[in-house]
């Protein structure tokens, strides 16, 4: 078995990548965006990397950072055993380069982040909702969705349809303060 070592790569790619590093026992590549197509196709196609299958794209939301996302491309070459994530910065407005044509399979993952986080994938086929309706409002994975949401669905007998209501709380938020059956008060 032959593979890339760290410094290898670096060499590389020095001039795509901001850092690449070991985080247990996995190597990931921080990259930026503009630069994730160019090497994910290298990762997939130089002979001594050949990360051919994609695993997965997670989004994870910091919305106090001004980049809010960091999406994490988890890739895997069955030759050599090993997995690898690249790793990538972007906040609301900027569009990521598509990769379904290099992965068929990051259709269907990239229509999912488009649909929950609201993240626009430049170069995507077909990017629509997913898992929530057409005429859903928001991204309901961003942290700052609120939890209860922004309408109420409910089946109308009357009417015979689905109606769709401003939601209405029927009680105010209350402050629990919840004390330990261990201290007595005083």
């Amino acid at each position: 078995m032959f593979a890339l070592s760290l410094n290898s790569l670096y060499k590389i790619l020095k001039y795509s990548v901001i850092c690449i590093y070991y985080n247990f026992g996995e190597v990931v590549i921080e990259v930026e965006y503009n630069k994730l197509k160019k090497v994910i196709a290298f990762l997939k196609g130089h002979e001594n990397c050949l990360y051919k299958l994609l695993v997965d794209i997670v989004v994870i939301d910091c919305p106090e950072n001004p980049l809010r996302f960091k999406i994490v491309y988890l890739l895997c070459s069955v030759k050599y055993n090993l997995r690898i994530k690249v790793v990538t910065r972007v906040d609301e407005i900027t569009p990521v380069s598509s990769i379904t044509d290099l992965y068929k399979n990051a259709g269907w993952m990239e229509r999912e982040g488009w649909d929950m986080y609201g993240i626009y994938f430049e170069g995507h086929p077909d990017l629509r909702r997913i898992l929530t309706d057409y005429g859903f409002e928001g991204y309901p994975l961003r942290k700052d969705f609120p939890l209860s949401g922004y309408k109420e669905v409910r089946y109308d007998d009357s009417q015979k349809r689905v109606i769709f209501e401003p939601l209405e709380m029927s009680q105010e938020f209350r402050i629990y303060q919840f004390t330990s059956p261990w201290y007595e008060k005083k």
